[in-house]
């Protein structure tokens, strides 16, 4: 009879161990809280709970307690029960089997590029592409972009784009993406995608000058501008001097073109100039530019040449005119006391000439100008004196006064003379003067008597025709016979008063 009511009790404990339940949400999505709560009939004291996932245990409780998964994930998915120890004998229940499944909150993200082989230089869009649940559609996602392990741009944007300028060389590399929520937070990556960058390779190198004023003058700012007509990527410029082949200087930049500057230009810095391109491939050369550099002419020498040391009138004087540094062609104008006398132009160097027949008033000061398109310059002054034709300076103004003075000294002369004469020979033959022509100023024209109509030929009786002493007055004197009529000679002499007989006369 004991031994059945113990088995009544047996059997009323187990039915009570059918009444353990485990309680969990129906739904769940990543990033969600999950609890596991067991729950039983019978109260009876426990000594141990635990909780179990695909009959492993997770965690073991002295007391009733519920189990909290905080953010569950996919691999949460899966079977779970709980079980109770009791301190009776025959006390342990297990609850019930509940199968959770963790739903995808949103799909894993995936990289995508407007071009995974870009050309070098050219913007490239990245996209980092996902989708959430239809039941979750309200849950905000923000994203970031990197490159290796590198930021780019500004991490965790709300846009799932991103738009980068300009891709280069150095850009090639593993590009890949995050996204995550922003409460609860769930974040996921993509997998890593390879961009490669193209370079394209330059093309038409070519070598220009820059000048002030189109032309490259000594002493003025050169730029030596390098360009390409293609290419991308960094490019390195290089500038060289044909006769020495050495390098003038290099830059390497992102840009089609670059200059190299000479600072002040030397007459040395003339020659041919190329310049070379290179973006990683096969360097590129241009094609060869000459450089010529133009010269401002120099201050000029004048040089005066006479056929004798001391320049007389009548000489052909030579007015030499040259610059000893200048570019051709130079262009020389010469001076006589600042008026201009003439000009001459050097086509290849060597100066200039210009050639005058001297006369009294060529006296003074005389200098050359030259002038290449750069600058005149003017040489220094040169001062000449011409002499008269017989070895003296002459002074026209001084030559005109003696001229006459000596003019009326003669005549007094012959006046006197000629009243001696007629009262010293009486029916004898007179001897007279031949009457003087007009004087001149200059001594080197010849004066000529006029002749005594129906007179006998005149019979020289000296003739001064050589150079003598300066002081003196040169002249002629002539013998005439005497006509028979004494009164005729009288009156031929009182009617020529336009003519005069010389005679020597100190001064």
């Amino acid at each position: 009879m004991l031994l059945w009511s113990l088995l009544v009790i047996f059997a009323a404990v187990n039915e009570q161990a059918g009444k353990l339940t485990l309680s969990a949400p129906s739904s769940v999505f990543e990033g969600d809280s999950i609890v596991l709560t067991c729950q039983g009939e019978w109260n009876w004291k426990i000594q141990t709970m635990a909780y179990y996932k695909n009959n492993r245990e997770l965690t073991v409780f002295k007391e009733m307690s519920s189990f909290r998964i905080q953010s569950a994930v996919l691999s949460d998915s899966g079977n779970y029960f709980c079980s109770t120890k009791g301190k009776l004998m025959f006390s342990d229940q297990s609850s019930n089997i509940v199968k959770i499944r963790v739903q995808e909150l949103f799909q894993h993200p995936v990289l995508t590029a407007s071009d995974f082989q870009p050309i070098e230089g050219g913007p490239v869009s990245l996209t980092c592409e996902t989708r959430l649940s239809p039941q979750r559609l309200y849950v905000q996602l923000r994203f970031c972009f990197f490159r290796e392990n590198q930021v780019l741009g500004s991490c965790w944007s709300s846009s799932p784009e991103l738009q980068i300028p300009a891709m280069w060389s150095d850009d090639t590399g593993s590009y890949w993406c995050k996204a995550e929520t922003v409460t609860p937070r769930v974040r996921k990556q993509s997998l890593q995608s390879q961009i490669h960058v193209r370079r394209i390779p330059i093309s038409n190198v070519s070598l220009e000058t820059r000048a002030p004023g189109g032309q490259v003058t000594e002493g003025q700012r050169l730029i030596l501008l390098c360009s390409v007509a293609g290419g991308t990527g960094n490019v390195t410029f290089s500038w060289y001097r044909e006769a020495t082949g050495t390098s003038l200087g290099k830059k390497t930049q992102h840009s089609l073109s670059a200059e190299l500057e000479i600072l002040a230009v030397k007459e040395s810095d003339a020659g041919k100039y190329y310049c070379q391109a290179d973006n990683g491939h096969e360097p590129i050369q241009s094609e060869v530019v000459n450089i010529s550099v133009r010269i401002p002419v120099s201050c000029p020498v004048l040089t005066l040449r006479a056929p004798r040391p001391q320049a007389v009138v009548g000489d052909l004087l030579t007015l030499h005119c040259e610059a000893q540094r200048g570019s051709s062609p130079i262009q020389y104008w010469f001076y006589h006391e600042n008026v201009t006398l003439g000009n001459s132009s050097a086509p290849s160097g060597g100066g200039a000439s210009f050639n005058i027949s001297l006369t009294a008033e060529h006296s003074g000061n005389y200098s050359c100008e030259a002038d290449n398109g750069l600058g005149a310059h003017r040489s220094e002054a040169v001062p000449i004196s011409i002499s008269g034709p017989d070895g003296y300076r002459r002074d026209l103004t001084t030559a005109t006064v003696l001229g006459g003075l000596f003019g009326v000294l003669g005549f007094i002369a012959v006046a006197l003379l000629l009243y001696c004469l007629f009262h010293k020979i009486s029916g004898e033959s007179y001897a007279t003067s031949e009457p003087r022509g007009t004087s001149r100023l200059n001594p080197q024209a010849s004066t000529h008597s006029s002749p005594i109509p129906d007179m006998e030929e005149l019979q020289p009786v000296y003739a001064n025709v050589g150079s003598v002493d300066v002081d003196v007055v040169y002249s002629q004197v002539w013998s005439i016979q005497q006509p028979e009529d004494s009164a005729n000679i009288r009156t031929f002499l009182e009617n020529k008063d336009s003519q005069v007989i010389y005679s020597s006369v100190k001064k």
